[in-house]
């Protein structure tokens, strides 16, 4: 027979309440109804969810019975001294951190320190940022800093499904009896009543004298909060983007082709960067990722605000099982558009012709092996292997609206930023570049694309040498531009103030533009994946009519500077630097 603190663990892990079904305009709509502190809420259950659901509720009542039966007691109404939530405090915190110590630390974590350490603010701190991006782990090496005696006064809490504000309120009163200032709540947007009770927590008990730090799995829901229960009663610090500089530090990797491939993602074995556990290390582990970390983090984030009625015209999808889908296909697009953009590029850049055209020296008739590719129709395959399922597939169609608010949610969650593509002469259209804060995601969503390339008739035909080495030179394609939008994204983080942009001309570019508002001057860069250093790579920013234009809407020129991989010198007026150096200063 099970023990009692066996049948209350289990119990906690299952949902309270009851199914109850409505019926509107000739429609079944299933909606959860609990009643927590004498109100009763009810949350729509979409269709597929409601045998799972419906089998958990009957479990949990069964076990409160048994329960019941053992110690004469209602769980429900338990007068006992112990919590209800998982809470480490005293000796149990230092087990938990020991795997911790020694652990480089982000860049935040003194921020984290700093509100620990402060005076009673009123308000709560809350550690906002997508799966892996080091959340958990600056709360544990945050207990490892402590002195005795501060972390006699902490408290570490591990929410589950299936608990509610009323239990972390009861036991947040019971650790006031026992003198806790600090709680670090973990996961705590697992509570489904999280977002439309949050204000409890800063009014009642950061107001008291307790320092409150809230992290958790689905960041759009402390987004929600923070416009509504907790305005004006948090302070945020995000996490999701992760800077080379950071990754370098933190992780001891100063290869920009590393982080181009892996960031975005905390990997960490002990003090070492193990690859093979990175979140990006392949097409399946990314996939997984946007689902758990990204499409999951929306949908029970919108189903848990204003009891699921805030989905706005991504109601349709939602009821249908397809909003996750529909996420993830959005996030494809935008890597898609990417990578096909790259890819056409190379098919015409004469410089992967000649690449190409190297390799066939063997050969009596020395074709560029690009005019052997129908590009159009190995474009049309690419696109057509992106997808994740065909419209036909689907109940309801994905349509402009519907990717208008997810990319709003991309946008909340910080995965996604636009930087804007000016031209000379002006356009009145904007036009803008999508930068995704996590580039090992983009890769490996990118590099996929790629191995669509080896079902080409025409490709196969080609020997394994040739094979590769087009391979490879597209990849590199990929890394080149994925470089100039690492650096535009960082550019444009690291100075706020400044306005950053791409500027293309009639003939040619130049790769970012750092226009400072304040002082009317600008400077201008070109961005090479190269690590040789070559007067060609300059050419655009030694173009005498394009600088002229830009000086005349922009104000003097105080630099032309090339970023690559090679070594920083001067050459002929422009400054060849290179590009780990920058993003290590800019980040």
């Amino acid at each position: 027979m099970s023990t009692a603190d066996e049948l209350r663990a289990r119990i906690a892990e299952l949902p309270r309440g009851g199914l109850t079904v409505k019926n509107v305009n000739g429609h079944r709509y299933h909606y959860h109804r609990i009643v927590e502190n004498g109100k009763r809420r009810e949350i729509y259950v979409p269709e597929a969810e409601v045998p799972v659901l419906s089998e958990e509720i009957h479990e949990r009542r069964k076990l409160e019975k048994q329960l019941r039966q053992l110690t004469g007691k209602n769980p429900g109404r338990s007068e006992s001294e112990e919590f209800l939530c998982t809470v480490l405090t005293g000796k149990a915190l230092k087990s938990f951190v020991e795997p911790v110590k020694g652990w480089n630390k982000r860049t935040c974590f003194s921020q984290l320190q700093e509100y620990v350490s402060s005076p009673p603010q009123d308000k709560v701190l809350i550690l906002c940022g997508l799966r892996r991006t080091g959340k958990t782990t600056m709360l544990r090496q945050l207990i490892a800093e402590m002195k005795e005696d501060e972390l006699n006064r902490t408290a570490y809490v591990q929410l589950v499904p299936g608990r509610t504000l009323a239990d972390l309120n009861r036991d947040l009163k019971r650790m006031q009896s026992l003198g806790i200032t600090v709680v670090l709540i973990d996961e705590v947007t697992l509570i489904s009543d999280f977002i439309d009770g949050a204000a409890l927590l800063p009014d009642i008990f950061a107001s008291s004298g307790m320092h409150i730090v809230l992290s958790g799995t689905d960041s759009l829901s402390f987004m929600l909060a923070h416009s509504g229960q907790l305005y004006d009663r948090c302070r945020i610090i995000h996490t999701t983007w992760i800077s080379f500089g950071e990754f370098a530090r933190v992780l001891g990797i100063r290869d920009v082709d590393t982080y181009i491939r892996y960031g975005g993602a905390m990997t960490m074995s002990g003090t070492r960067y193990n690859p093979e556990d990175s979140a990006f290390r392949s097409l399946r582990a990314a996939d997984e990722y946007v689902d758990s970390a990204i499409a999951d983090n929306i949908q029970h984030s919108l189903r848990c605000w204003q009891n699921g009625g805030h989905f706005r015209n991504l109601q349709d999808l939602y009821e249908q099982g397809e909003l996750t889908g529909a996420v993830n296909r959005i996030i494809e697009d935008v890597n898609h558009r990417f990578t096909i953009e790259v890819l056409t590029r190379a098919f015409q850049s004469h410089d992967l012709a000649l690449s190409a055209r190297n390799l066939r020296k063997d050969r009596k008739n020395p074709n560029d092996i690009l005019d052997h590719i129908d590009r159009q129709a190995v474009t049309d395959r690419l696109k057509e292997w992106l997808m994740i399922a065909e419209e036909e597939e689907m109940t309801v169609g994905i349509e402009q609206v519907h990717c208008q608010e997810i990319h709003e949610y991309l946008e909340t969650l910080d995965l996604i930023q636009e930087v804007e593509i000016r031209t000379i002469p002006q356009s009145c259209r904007k036009r803008y570049r999508t930068l995704v804060s996590q580039p090992g995601l983009r890769y490996a969503q990118a590099s996929a694309l790629i191995q669509a390339l080896s079902e080409d008739p025409v490709i196969e035909t080609l020997n394994i040498r040739e094979r590769s080495a087009l391979k490879q030179r597209i990849l590199s394609e990929i890394q080149g531009r994925m470089l100039e939008d690492i650096v535009l994204l960082e550019t444009k983080m690291h100075w706020p103030e400044k306005e950053v942009f791409v500027l293309q001309f009639a003939l040619g570019e130049f790769d970012m533009v750092v226009f400072d508002p304040e002082k009317l001057e600008c400077e201008i860069f070109e961005i090479k994946h190269s690590k040789v250093r070559a007067r060609e790579q300059a050419r655009h920013l030694l173009d005498p009519e394009n600088c002229r234009k830009t000086e005349f809407r922009y104000g003097p020129i105080t630099r032309k500077t090339v970023l690559y991989r090679g070594e920083t010198c001067e050459e002929d007026g422009i400054r060849y630097q290179n590009v780990g150096e920058y993003l290590m200063q800019a980040g």
